[in-house]
């Protein structure tokens, strides 16, 4: 009788939870993954990391969810790129205009730091709290570069780089000892849309007019009191009295569990159309998606791109694909493998849709510009059309320190890539006339696919990078929004209902990674991973773009903060 008491009172309670008020909450101090974990390293570093599109599905569904009463967005912590901000922000301001409370809570926004970017996203909450002892940060956008020629020209290391054009600066912070006219153009520009677009955002957001936030942007940052006198915050606060007053009688709830919980709707069919979403991240290299174990993140491998998006172009129940990028480039080869596959996607009339996320440049947004339609967040960094290549020469460096090195070589170049000697006058021109032919064939492809004459796709590459904003002005992108937007325009482009099921490509559980597939078609081959121990050398060489990785690259330092 009392084990039946207790099956009684656990269904009972269970049913209570399930009709009860809820009040979401999204944590986000620990940060987002853009994906889904790639190998077993990647699932256990990222356990503790709710997934973008997990907490994007979840606040849709809340929308209309008569049960759930509020949402509380605790800021601060891990850093959050400009264009997820933005896909949260809009997110929410859906949510806050059907009605429900949205409620932002932050210790501080940061603590004798920069804070403006997360500021600008709890802006978007009805409600803004900031706990008694904390600042707000909200100091602007800058953009920082070092230069490290004459630094390196003591220690007897020289760069020899070569590019395709002068807004292609990522080879800069080696071969010069201060910014361009070009790249200091281009930085400033980048520079004045984020910021416009946080001014605005906020803004609209607080009530304020653009002249006011940026005159209170030009006197902070502000202690907590400072802030709530300006109307930045509503209140100081600390979390036990932000959570009593918000939540109450209500059941608490993290929004990717309640993303994952029972839909209101039919379970999918074995046979239904759907849309496969496939996740290219990092930075691009030829063979197999790999993440290194010394920290050095994931990278997009050309092998497991293109056998995800070939099993989805292959497989009957896909009508669509969105293809979401955030990258910074890397190899040409390998992103001209990835762009092949989206036109092979294309032919087999399935329409592509690509979602860039914070950064989708240089070989991102080659192995994008084919696509049915480009979605960019307006913060997104995007364009970086062209290319750079070369070498460091170390030999004075090694001589220094007693390192002697002898070659035997059979072939008048045979020795050209090593970092012992300069290039000869003959190997800097086959490095050039490299150079010369991938920026070609890079801008033919950019006019190809946005439909440009090439005269006009050399105007807009020349190396420049472009925020979402301005790209779409110039035709670089096609409209702008986030993943959940690009998901509905392909389930529009391919005929499918508006709740039309989403599937990840590959499918497979990581674990099912380790297993060695049977041929280059089997669907592991789309997951299996490379752990592999980079050392500094190996870094800096996958930066420059040498030839292990390839030459389209942009340096981490754009990411805003």
């Amino acid at each position: 009788m009392d084990a039946t008491k207790a099956i009684i009172d656990t269904v009972d309670r269970l049913r209570q939870r399930r009709t009860a008020p809820l009040v979401l909450e999204l944590d986000l101090t620990e940060g987002l993954t853009e994906g889904p974990p790639v190998d077993p390293l990647g699932a256990i570093l990222s356990m503790r990391k709710a997934r973008l599109a997990d907490v994007l599905s979840g606040l849709k569904r809340a929308r209309q969810d008569p049960r759930v009463r509020a949402v509380i967005v605790k800021v601060g912590g891990h850093p959050l790129g400009l264009a997820m901000v933005q896909e949260l922000r809009t997110a929410l301001l859906h949510l806050r205009a059907a009605g429900k409370l949205t409620v932002a809570f932050a210790e501080t926004f940061g603590e004798f730091a920069a804070g403006t970017v997360p500021y600008y996203l709890a802006s978007a909450c009805e409600r803004v709290y900031l706990q008694p002892s904390g600042d707000l940060g909200l100091t602007g956008i800058s953009l920082e570069q070092r230069f490290v020629r004459d630094a390196l020209a003591k220690a007897g290391v020289e760069y020899q780089l070569g590019q395709r054009y002068e807004y292609k600066t990522a080879a800069n912070m080696f071969t010069e000892n201060h910014m361009t006219d070009a790249h200091r153009e281009s930085v400033t520009r980048i520079a004045e849309s984020v910021t416009e677009q946080i001014v605005n955002g906020i803004a609209d957001a607080r009530s304020l007019t653009p002249e006011r936030v940026r005159e209170l942007i030009d006197q902070g940052p502000f202690v907590g009191a400072e802030a709530l006198e300006a109307g930045l915050v509503d209140a100081l606060k600390y979390r036990d009295e932000v959570y009593s007053e918000t939540v109450g009688d209500a059941h608490l709830l993290y929004v990717s569990r309640y993303a994952r919980g029972p839909l209101p709707k039919k379970l999918p069919h074995p046979g239904e159309h759907v849309v496969a979403l496939v996740h290219g991240l990092g930075a691009i290299r030829l063979g197999r998606s790999g993440r290194s174990p010394l920290g050095g993140g994931a990278s997009m491998g050309s092998d497991t791109i293109c056998a995800a998006l070939r099993s989805a172009r292959r497989d009957d129940r896909v009508k669509a694909i969105v293809f979401r990028v955030d990258s910074p480039g890397g190899s040409y080869v390998a992103s001209d493998a990835i762009w092949r596959e989206v036109v092979l996607a294309r032919k087999a009339g399935k329409p592509v849709v690509v979602s860039m996320g914070d950064l989708a440049a240089s070989g991102g947004y080659f192995v994008s510009m084919a696509a049915d339609v480009i979605v960019a967040q307006p913060g997104t960094l995007t364009g970086s059309i062209g290319v750079f290549g070369g070498k460091p020469v170390v030999g004075e460096l090694l001589g220094k320190i007693g390192v002697v090195t002898e070659m035997v070589a059979e072939g008048a170049n045979a020795g050209m890539f090593s970092p012992t000697r300069e290039f000869s006058g003959q190997q800097w021109d086959r490095v050039n006339a490299w150079l010369d032919r991938i920026y070609e064939d890079f801008v033919g492809k950019v006019a190809q696919g946005r439909g440009l004459d090439r005269d006009r796709a050399h105007e807009l590459a020349r190396g420049r990078v472009w925020t979402g904003a301005d790209a779409l002005e110039s035709r670089l992108v096609d409209e702008l929004g986030g993943l959940e937007d690009a998901l509905a325009l392909a389930r529009k482009k391919a005929g499918l209902a508006v709740d039309a099921p989403v599937r990840t490509y590959p499918r497979m559980h990581p674990l099912e990674r380790l297993r060695p597939p049977e041929s280059s078609e089997d669907r592991s081959a789309a997951a299996r991973i490379r752990l592999e121990a980079w050392g500094p050398m190996a870094r800096v060489a996958a930066e420059l773009g040498l030839p292990a990785y390839g030459p389209l690259i942009l340096p981490g330092w754009w990411t805003i903060r």
